[in-house]
């Protein structure tokens, strides 16, 4: 069964690029990728300052680990979104409506104060389900 997402109306509406829940055959393996940040494989940061750029290249991140391991951005089901500053939801789930293109993951995204480079403005860790 592939990623359904589930909704009802007696909960709010998403005013994100997110699912209230989904749903899988979770006769697959599971794949927990740890947190994300915008760095590249040569350890440098892309778009320090630039919450677009940075959420871009935790995107092709994410991406990176999951095919990988063999599958696809749609078979992430569950995202966590940690960010500096919360005025940067919108622009956030924009460039995630350009990765998610099918069934959005479930997710939960919180400010915080500190990562572990200064540099950073966004870091998101990801559950798969994979054939």
């Amino acid at each position: 069964m592939p990623k359904k997402q589930i909704s009802t109306d007696s909960l709010r509406a998403p005013n994100g690029h997110f699912s209230q829940a989904t749903i899988t055959e979770a006769r697959g393996r599971l794949l927990f990728i740890s947190g994300m940040t915008a760095r590249h494989p040569d350890g440098s940061i892309t778009g320090i300052g630039d919450i677009e750029a940075q959420t871009r290249q935790v995107c092709d991140n994410l991406k990176a680990a999951v095919e990988v391991a063999g599958g696809t951005l749609e078979d992430i089901c569950r995202v966590d979104v940690y960010i500096r500053n919360m005025e940067h939801f919108d622009r956030i789930h924009e460039i995630r409506r350009e990765y998610f293109t099918g069934v959005p993951p479930a997710s939960t995204m919180v400010e915080v104060n500190k990562f572990t480079s200064p540099d950073y403005l966004i870091e998101i860790n990801a559950i798969a389900v994979l054939d």
